[in-house]
């Protein structure tokens, strides 16, 4: 059956947020604190050999990817791009890093070495960046897999980013706008499909990513009704290109059917056969988690697209309770009884008119004065609002013209 909305926010992974850098400035400030309580005169000396031991090793390390990308990848992967532009911050070259670690060389050369041998600080320097380099050459140092998920999910570099945006733009796009006429027309032939929250593309997004090719297979209260008529579209080269969707009648408990137009994601397919392939290197545990990165991604696309907004719903099922041989056909009836509730019909307000209050008593119309004694009766206050042009050239502003009269007392 689907998930309800707690239930959902508390599956669906958020977007990381900024507490390990909260945490970080917490731990760097009493860090800070307990080395002024220490030894205040050495302070700024370890903090100026800290920041060139945390960065000279990144740019030692750097020199090592510069020389294998200079060697062997210079003109496969950056087709002769600048050296300065491209090159060097691809390896860690940044300017942050370049910054960071001449202000700490300044800074420690000022307040001067805050080891009692001058030798040992640049010993510990160099002995510290070269084994940081070998480290983060052999993995060691690498990095975790919290911090290459959340780089994936903030570049959109995600196997599920991927799909949810071509699914979106390669169909959603194109169909959604066109789904409220296909509708009409299949309602013009058969008595279906006429009611209130029935007129959405119901998108079934499966945790297990497991896509069945019939929905009658799943469940047998759920059958084959039609097919909504065929949207032409020329797309990438074919002219004519086929875009269909297909209705189907849901049985309630009480055996009444519901029409609807649903279907399953199908971009899931390409996950579910990825974790199937070996070579792949893409399990049930990640395939999962795509699917879930695959619903969140999509629905931000589709809240903000105006192309598709009021014509879709998506519907996450849960792979746990699929031993009901009825929990599809449970879960889109939920959400078409849901659809029901929310949905309102909006009529315009009646029209008014402006009625005597002594015409309730008498048949007549009394008749009002009219306004100005021109013959001209007043227009009803329900009149609809008009535009009025006028042909005349604008005229200029008059100078205001003073009338009071000073001397009324003395005449």
């Amino acid at each position: 059956m689907t998930l309800r909305l707690q239930d959902q926010d508390a599956l669906i992974p958020r977007p990381r947020g900024t507490l390990p850098k909260v945490c970080a400035v917490a731990l760097a400030a009493m860090t800070m604190g307990g080395v002024v309580l220490l030894s205040p005169e050495r302070l700024f000396g370890w903090v100026a050999m800290a920041i060139l031991i945390l960065t000279l090793g990144p740019l030692l390390h750097g020199l090592c990817l510069l020389a294998e990308e200079m060697l062997h990848h210079s003109n496969t992967r950056y087709r002769g791009r600048r050296l300065l532009s491209h090159l060097l911050p691809a390896c860690g070259f940044g300017g942050k890093t370049l910054l960071a670690a001449g202000l700490a060389g300044l800074l420690l050369y000022l307040a001067g070495h805050p080891l009692p041998h001058k030798g040992q600080c640049w010993k510990l320097l160099i002995l510290t960046s070269v084994l940081y380099t070998l480290f983060k050459s052999l993995g060691v140092l690498g990095p975790s897999e919290v911090e290459v998920s959340d780089i994936c999910e903030v570049r959109k570099m995600n196997v599920a980013h991927g799909l949810a945006w071509s699914f979106y733009l390669g169909y959603l796009r194109l169909v959604l706008p066109r789904l409220e006429d296909s509708i009409k027309a299949f309602c013009e032939t058969r008595k279906a499909l006429c009611g209130r929250g029935s007129r959405k593309l119901l998108i079934l997004v499966p945790l297990n990513a497991n896509i069945s090719h019939k929905l009658e297979e799943e469940d047998n209260n759920i059958r084959f009704y039609g097919n909504l008529p065929n949207n032409e579209i020329d797309r990438a080269g074919v002219q004519g290109r086929v875009y269909k969707h297909s209705v189907y009648s849901v049985l309630d408990e009480h055996g009444e059917a519901h029409q609807c137009v649903v279907e399953y994601a199908t971009p899931l397919l390409t996950l579910h056969s990825m974790s199937q392939e070996s070579s792949a290197g893409f399990g049930e545990p990640e395939r999962r988690q795509q699917v879930l990165l695959f619903y969140r991604t999509l629905q931000e696309i589709l809240e903000h697209s105006l192309e598709c907004r009021n014509r879709y719903k998506l519907i996450l099922l849960n792979d746990e309770d699929e031993d009901d041989p009825r929990f599809l056909s449970k879960a889109i009836l939920r959400h078409l009884q849901q659809q029901e509730r929310e949905e309102f019909c909006l009529t315009p307000p009646p029209q008014q008119e402006m009625v005597h209050p002594l015409a309730r008593t008498s048949g007549a119309m009394p008749t009002a004065p009219p306004i100005g004694g021109n013959g001209r009766y007043p227009e009803p206050m329900s009149r609809e609002p008009t535009l009025m042009f006028s042909l005349d050239k604008p005229q200029p502003l008059k100078e205001p013209v003073e009338n009071t009269d000073h001397y009324r007392g003395k005449i």
